[in-house]
Formats: C-alpha cells, sequence, structure tokens
C-alpha cells in the first residue's frame, strides 16, 4: 500500500529540471497536444459532414445549422482569459481534464437534441467551453517543456487538426452512412474523453538552476595598500579627487554628494549584513501573499495595445481574414455535391485541405527563418493568393478542378493560420514586449469573426441558393483583411516618425531652456572659484 502511494504521489509530483530539457517528459506533453489539436480544432473543421442531415431532421436552413459552429468557435476564442486564471489558479492538468469531461459531455448529448437550439448549448457552449479549457493550457505547458525545439515541435504537433481532417472526416462520414449521425456523435464524444487522459501526461514543470559557487571562494580579495585605496574603497572615488588646498564650489558639491551617496551605501551594506546573520525563518502563507503582492502582476488584458495604429490595422485584417478559416471546410462537400461528384469522393475534399494544409504550415516556418523578405511582407503575399483561390471555387464544376483548389486554399491556409498570431511578435506590429497582452485582445476580436462567419456564408447559400455564394463571402472578407494588412508597416512607419518629431521638438526645448539657465550660472561659478582663490584670500596689509 505504501509503494502504490509513493508511486502516485511521483506521478503527481511536478517534474524538476537545472534548465530547460528539450524533450525528456516533454515528448509525451507534445503527443497529448496532438491528440488535443484532433479532438478540437480538428471535430471542428469536420463538423461539415453532418450539415446535410441536421438540415433535414431538424427542417432548418443553412443559416441556423452553421449557428453551431459559430458559437462554438467565438465560445472557444473569447473565454481565452478564463482558461488562463484557472490555469494560473488550479494548474494546467486539472483544467484541460476539466475540459476532457466538458468536451465529451457536450458532444455525446448533442447526439440526444431534438432541436438546433438545444445543439447551441450542448456544442456551441458545453463543448466550445471544453475545447478552450484543453487547447490554451495544453500549448502553454509544451511551450515550457522545450526551448530550442520548441518551433519545431509546436508545428508538428499542431498538424493534429490536419490529421483529423485526412483520416478522421472519411472514417466518420462511412460510420455515419451505416449508423446515422447521432450515434456517430456519441463515438465522437467518446474517442474525445481521451482527452482527459492526455491532460492527466501534463505534469508540471519547475526549473532549480543549480546553485552557483559563491562569489568569496573564487579569488581572494585584495588588500587595500594604503590610505588612500582604502578610501577608496570605501567611497568610490578616484585618488586624483583628494582635496589639493584649492576648491571651487563645484567641487565641494560634487564631493559632497559623493559622501552622502558613500553613507547610504555604507547603511545598505550594514543592512545586508545584519539580514545575512539573522536566521532564515519558515516561509508561511502569509509571508508568501505578502511577497506576491509586492511584486506588479501583468494585466490579463491590456487594451491599451488599441491606442497603436500599426495593431489597429492588424487586427482589422485578423476579423476580416477569419471569415475565410471555417467556412470553407464547412460548405465545401456540400459545394462538391451540388456540382456533381458523389458525397463519398466529396469528402476527400477535406483531406487534400489537410495535407496541403500541413506542407503550407512548414514551408511557412522554413521561409520565414530564411527571411528573403519582411515577415509581415511574406504573410501578405499569401493572404492575397487566397483571395482568387476561393473565387475559382465557385467556378470549378469537376473532381479534379475542385480538388486542385482545396490543395491551393490548404496550402495557403496553412502558411496564414500557422503565422498569423507570432506575427504579432513582430517590431512591425506590436513588439515582442507587448505580445502577451496584444495575443488576448486580437483573439477576442477574432472571435467575433467566428462567430457571424459561418451564418453569413449559409445566410447567403440561402437567398441565392448557391452554395459558390459562401466561398465569395470568404473571399471578399480575405480581401478586406489583405487591404489593412497592407497598412500595418505604413502606420508603424508614421507613428515611429511622428514619435521621434516628438522625441526631437522635446529635446530642442529643453536643451534651450537648459542652455539658458546655464549661462548665469557659469559665470557665478565663475566669480565665485575666483573668490575663494588662495590670493584673494589673504588679508590686506596695514
Amino acid at each position: 500500500m505504501t509503494g502504490k502511494m509513493s508511486a502516485l504521489k511521483g506521478c503527481m509530483s511536478p517534474n524538476v529540471y537545472a534548465e530547460v530539457p528539450d524533450g525528456g517528459w516533454g515528448w509525451l506533453v507534445a503527443a497529448a497536444f496532438f491528440f488535443v489539436e484532433v479532438f478540437t480544432y480538428g471535430i471542428i473543421k469536420i463538423f461539415g459532414i453532418f450539415l446535410q442531415d441536421l438540415m433535414t431532421d431538424f427542417n432548418e436552413t443553412n443559416s441556423r445549422v452553421s449557428w453551431v459552429v459559430s458559437i462554438c468557435v467565438f465560445v472557444m476564442a473569447f473565454t481565452a482569459p478564463l482558461s488562463t486564471v484557472m490555469s494560473n489558479r488550479f494548474g494546467y492538468r486539472p483544467v484541460v481534464m476539466l475540459g476532457g469531461l466538458l468536451i465529451s459531455l457536450g458532444t455525446i448529448t448533442t447526439a440526444f437534441t431534438n432541436s438546433i437550439i438545444e445543439m447551441y448549448f450542448t456544442m456551441g457552449i458545453v463543448a466550445g467551453l471544453g475545447y478552450c479549457l484543453t487547447f490554451l493550457p495544453t500549448v502553454t505547458i509544451l511551450s515550457q517543456y522545450f526551448s530550442k525545439r520548441r518551433s519545431l515541435v509546436t508545428s508538428i504537433a499542431s498538424t493534429g487538426e490536419c490529421f483529423s481532417l485526412v483520416a478522421l472526416a472519411p472514417a466518420m462520414n462511412a460510420l455515419k452512412e451505416q449508423i446515422g449521425w447521432r450515434k456517430c456523435l456519441i463515438v465522437i464524444g467518446v474517442m474525445q474523453a481521451s482527452v482527459i487522459v492526455c491532460g492527466a501526461l501534463l505534469k508540471p514543470i519547475v526549473i532549480k538552476p543549480k546553485p552557483a559557487a559563491p562569489e568569496g571562494s573564487t579569488a581572494p580579495l585584495k588588500e587595500p595598500e594604503s590610505k588612500y585605496d582604502l578610501e577608496n574603497e570605501i567611497t568610490c572615488t578616484s585618488i586624483g579627487s583628494v582635496d589639493s588646498g584649492v576648491q571651487s564650489v563645484t567641487s565641494s558639491q560634487i564631493n559632497l554628494s559623493e559622501g552622502q551617496e558613500s553613507t547610504e551605501k555604507e547603511k545598505k551594506a550594514l543592512k545586508e549584513k545584519e539580514e545575512e546573520e539573522q536566521p532564515a525563518l519558515p516561509e508561511t502563507p502569509l509571508k508568501r501573499d505578502q511577497e506576491d503582492s509586492n511584486v506588479s502582476r501583468p494585466k490579463l488584458l491590456d487594451f491599451s495595445v488599441l491606442r497603436d495604429a500599426s495593431f489597429k490595422c492588424y487586427a482589422l485584417f485578423g476579423l476580416f481574414a477569419t471569415l475565410g478559416f471555417f467556412a470553407p471546410q464547412l460548405y465545401i462537400i456540400e459545394l462538391s455535391v451540388s456540382r456533381g461528384v458523389s458525397r463519398d469522393s466529396a469528402t476527400y475534399m477535406l483531406s487534400a485541405m489537410a495535407v496541403a494544409e500541413i506542407a503550407g504550415r512548414l514551408s511557412m516556418g522554413w521561409v520565414l527563418n530564411r527571411r528573403p523578405i519582411s515577415k509581415i511582407y511574406i504573410l501578405l503575399i499569401c493572404t492575397v493568393l487566397l483571395c482568387p483561390v476561393l473565387v475559382i471555387f465557385t467556378f470549378v464544376s469537376e473532381f479534379w478542378g475542385l480538388m486542385s483548389c482545396s490543395c491551393f486554399y490548404g496550402f495557403l491556409l496553412g502558411t496564414v493560420a500557422s503565422s498569423h498570431i507570432p506575427m504579432l511578435a513582430e517590431d512591425d506590429v506590436i513588439g515582442i514586449q507587448r505580445m502577451s497582452s496584444a495575443v488576448g485582445v486580437y483573439v477576442c476580436i477574432q472571435s467575433f469573426a467566428g462567430l457571424a462567419g459561418p451564418p453569413l456564408g449559409g445566410f447567403l447559400v440561402d437567398r441565392t441558393d448557391n452554395y459558390g455564394s459562401a466561398f465569395y463571402s470568404c473571399a471578399a472578407g480575405m480581401g478586406v483583411g489583405a487591404l489593412f494588412l497592407g497598412l500595418v508597416r505604413p502606420a508603424k512607419s508614421g507613428l515611429c516618425l511622428r514619435r521621434r518629431r516628438k522625441d526631437q521638438q522635446t529635446t530642442d526645448r529643453d536643451s534651450s531652456s537648459q542652455g539658458s539657465d546655464d549661462g548665469p550660472a557659469d559665470f557665478v561659478e565663475m566669480d565665485m572659484e575666483i573668490d575663494s582663490s588662495p590670493a584673494k584670500s589673504k588679508p590686506w596689509p596695514v
């Protein structure tokens, strides 16, 4: 019994390393993140296989059914701060396990719903909240286990959603045809329960560097050779500063200030020595809370980044570009069926998108590392190319034409999806110093586009009775997003130029005022120096 308890305690205790391991238990965390991607974003992307069944069984329109995915994506993005707060309070492991439970519960209960309104709650809110509680904590703790290999491991593990499109989309579509969409959702919900196991693998990590050798043991202290050396060691002044009998008011002020500084240093050194001699008291919760309260904590969401013109342009890019992120996966199957492609063959469009997206993600990382031009221009080129590809979807009417468009779209989507959030760290946008607060604001702004994108496409489909209309709305959103993305760097350059001009004016104003103040002081100083000279100090002969 004792052995079992010790083994359980070892599994629950954090991993302690002297430095970032770049492996070890981190490989299990990377595998957990891969399966979290499969059962979060992957399931959202393959939800289009149930679109026609839901419309038929519930007698609903495309627009109303599309709200299921929209609400799910909105809740997943908008509740990101809640996930951060819970992870900091309770730890990553219990939060991800709770999220896995909510995902499984939401998907399974969706199979027993009797209306699309009930599905908004089960799949949209319950499962959407579970997606948020699993994705963000997992990717956060993964970055703590890796340093040098962080980008490579994260990019490979993030291909889990692409694997879901390749493998799960055809498999779940075939299973749906055999057992129905309700039992198929139950199977997916049971598979999503494996996220609970993935959460149990997220052992906390603690980095405790090895204690450095004491400074006194490396080299002996230099003994003072003379009285002046001893004085210089205490007062931090040079030998040349010793009074020579001829001294001005300015030098007297300098020596006075140096004496005050030396006195303050001596008091500080004496206080530190007394604290070292005192025995260390055990750390109490009250003492820990007092120490934590003294440390300034960053804001969860700092909306001051919205004052930056370049960030506002980039946020508008993300808002409009997100319109084209989910709708094509949602409507590509129905578009292919309306063009004469069999439903079984149409599911392979999603698989083609997924394989091409993997290639796009890896290619974008390689190109950004080489940096042939500015990174934001590379992102702009990929975003602009997405617009004609989305428009071409509406003109082709055969299997291979749709397959080619799916491959091009998947590749370009992978380049944009893998770089639009890390691009915030670039100086052209907001910079690495303010990225932590900018990401929260950026994702919250994106959530509104995720909420409106699929219903907008569904509304256009209902009005025109043509699934190609949804792709027109995606192309229009990408075009407007590309326009705002092109304005990011000019906005940053203009803002920097205005700041430089303002700083220059302030500097000129300060220097002019300082120049006007220094003139009389110099004359007074000169006169006082002359009056305090030895020749002037002698008494007049009687």
